[in-house]
């Protein structure tokens, strides 16, 4: 475990800037299928779980979660911060029991699911974008074949083109705020 070297109070800001949708990752994940030549939607609300990015004709869902929120066996992101134990378990535990609950009901109904860690795509990006394709492929009906990695994908540009859509999501945001 972490210790907590932030007040409950800078704790509390801190968390509530947490982005749940359109993070850096997700953004990552859905360049680099879009330049594959995957289409897909955005967190439908008719699936169980709400999932990143739903592609239809591959009967696919992909969830990119966050290493610490939804506690990444054996990685170094999901700590746990060391004040107010009991409730960082409680809510931990919780995250975890959900995304099972809900990986199972879209499993029940013909969905494959697909779950991406943050840290795999920041450490691994290529490797990471490859499994993800390779498990689109796999299902039934799946004959058209991606553009060749090497000639669409480059790492740098990709995390290069996440960091600017998100950049520009964040100021979009606040310069909306700013005129209401």
């Amino acid at each position: 475990m972490m210790a907590d070297t932030l007040s409950p109070e800078e704790r509390s800001r801190l968390m509530a800037r947490v982005q749940s949708k359109d993070t850096k990752p997700e953004w990552v994940l859905r360049s680099a299928l879009h330049r594959l030549g995957f289409r897909y939607s955005l967190r439908r609300k008719d699936l169980p779980g709400k999932p990143d990015l739903v592609l239809a004709k591959y009967r696919a869902v992909i969830f990119v979660n966050g290493c610490f929120w939804h506690r990444h066996p054996d990685c170094r992101h999901a700590t746990t911060p060391k004040s107010n134990l009991q409730f960082w378990e409680r809510k931990f535990r919780r995250n975890v029991e959900r995304d099972k609950r809900n990986h199972k009901e879209l499993c029940e109904k013909g969905w494959r699911v697909i779950v991406v860690w943050e840290c795999e795509l920041y450490e691994h990006t290529m490797e990471t974008i490859e499994r993800v394709v390779d498990e689109l492929m796999d299902g039934e009906g799946c004959e058209a074949k991606p553009k060749p990695y090497g000639e669409v994908l480059e790492r740098k540009e990709l995390l290069k083109v996440a960091e600017e859509k998100v950049r520009y999501r964040l100021n979009g945001n606040a310069n909306e705020k700013k005129k209401k």
